[in-house]
């Protein structure tokens, strides 16, 4: 069993943290300050240390040179709040094997240690073998294949491109949950054996991209005191997800281009070109034709990525979907947090559907995760909830089915444009029954 050293002073995060690593069969340890920790590293050899970037005494830089005098096979992984990237960076350059960018996901994290390990043993299989997570009985942690047209819509498109060898651009708002699209895709594939490696091309520095993409080899440059794989590499045979693929800077862009053109890529520091067979899929919350317009984003790599396109819809436009999403996360979060709340009041789902959900599926989770750790109950209760949340169902602007709000016309046309005309649906978004719809329609003349 590997053994890991959590030095973080965010005493919830870091037992929240703890648990979840023990769940993926982990031996784990924690230490909340850097004295604390200092003892437990020379007691003891760890193959992972997570250490936060700021601690309340001395920052991880400083640790990091304590860390590898003691043991200088341990990988440390640098946690790092998005203005402290320079300091990861820096890390790397010191011997940190990576760093991660607060906040990130458990699958982010477990990633991230699993690619540390297979550096540390020499062999990428080991680590399939020792750190496989055991999914929780009854619980699906894939996507969520919603009901509303605009989901259905969704899924037709993902079974279609998905057996094709073709790339695929993913365009939505933020947090409409593009990569649980993008993993759907490769799941669907015949690279489904093969890995899924995500990567997000905006927490990545400018001064260790190429490293980051293409890998590089012992004494490239300092601070390089092992081999590294990269991105391409780690994906050969798989599928690799390029999120907010607009915030790559323009040298990288070049880069990426021959990687894909040529299928090889050499390491930094190396002379021997490595073949890769990767699917590329990529997302991006901006409009990529108009970056291409002002000469921020390479044409030629626009249309090499842009081989299909699916638009993920936001989540006000399939509120249909909306408690299969909340359920979902409901399930994930009890497993997560060791919990076991039943469900929602209807006070609270009534909140749900008139709130606009500005964040999208990321928001919808995290408020769901939140509240399952807040509750005490069996159900979540309105209490719990953010203001803004709690109090939606009490905005005028939000409100359908009890047409207090002047603009009922403009209410009505829009629930009719969102269910294309479908009246029974364009009722049940605004909360009346079919009788009174058409007693409205009639009101104002609206013909279909």
């Amino acid at each position: 069993m590997f053994k890991i050293l959590i030095i973080e002073d965010d005493v919830a995060f870091c037992t929240m943290l703890k648990t979840f690593l023990q769940k993926k069969e982990y031996e784990v340890v924690t230490a909340f300050s850097g004295n604390e920790a200092v003892p437990k590293i020379k007691q003891d050899v760890f193959d992972v240390v997570l250490a936060d970037v700021r601690l309340p005494d001395r920052d991880g830089i400083t640790l990091l040179e304590e860390i590898l005098n003691n043991n200088p096979s341990t990988q440390v992984i640098i946690m790092t709040g998005y203005a402290e990237i320079n300091m990861a960076v820096n890390a790397i350059k010191q011997g940190a094997f990576d760093y991660i960018s607060k906040p990130f996901n458990p699958d982010t994290i477990l990633q991230t240690i699993e690619k540390a390990l297979g550096s540390k043993t020499g062999d990428k299989e080991v680590k399939k073998v020792k750190v496989t997570p055991k999914k929780p009985k009854n619980v699906n942690l894939s996507f969520v294949r919603g009901v509303s047209d605009a989901s259905k819509k969704l899924n037709e498109y993902v079974a279609l491109v998905a057996p094709t060898k073709m790339s695929v651009l993913i365009v939505g708002d933020s947090g409409t949950g593009k990569e649980y699209v993008a993993s759907s895709i490769h799941k669907a594939s015949k690279r489904s054996e093969k890995p899924f490696v995500a990567v997000d091309c905006g927490a990545v520095p400018k001064e260790i991209a190429s490293s980051e993409f293409f890998g590089h080899i012992k004494g490239s440059f300092t601070g390089a005191v092992n081999d590294k794989v990269g991105h391409f590499e780690a994906a050969n045979g798989g599928t690799l997800f390029l999120d907010e693929i607009g915030n790559l800077n323009y040298e990288l862009q070049v880069q990426l281009l021959r990687a894909l053109q040529e299928r090889k890529i050499k390491p930094v520091g190396s002379n021997k070109e490595i073949e890769v067979d990767i699917r590329v899929i990529a997302a991006t919350n901006e409009d990529l034709s108009n970056s291409v317009k002002e000469g921020d984003f390479r044409e030629d790599l626009y249309h090499r990525l842009n081989e299909f396109t699916i638009k993920v819809p936001p989540l006000k436009d399939r509120i249909e979907d909306l408690m299969l999403f909340a359920n979902h996360f409901l399930e994930e979060s009890n497993v997560e947090l060791d919990k076991n709340v039943v469900g929602f009041a209807d006070e609270v789902l009534e909140s749900f559907k008139k709130y606009d959900w500005p964040g999208n599926l990321r928001e919808l989770k995290n408020i769901v995760k939140r509240s399952v750790l807040l509750s005490q109950k069996d159900m979540i209760t309105l209490d719990i909830l953010p203001n803004d949340i709690a109090y939606a169902s009490q905005s005028a602007k939000h409100t359908y089915g009890l047409f207090k709000n002047q603009n009922e016309q403009e209410l009505i046309l829009d629930a009719l444009e969102k269910a294309n005309g479908n009246k029974a649906k364009a009722a049940r978004m605004l909360s009346i029954d079919r009788k009174t719809l058409y007693n409205k329609l009639k009101q104002y003349d609206i013909s279909l």
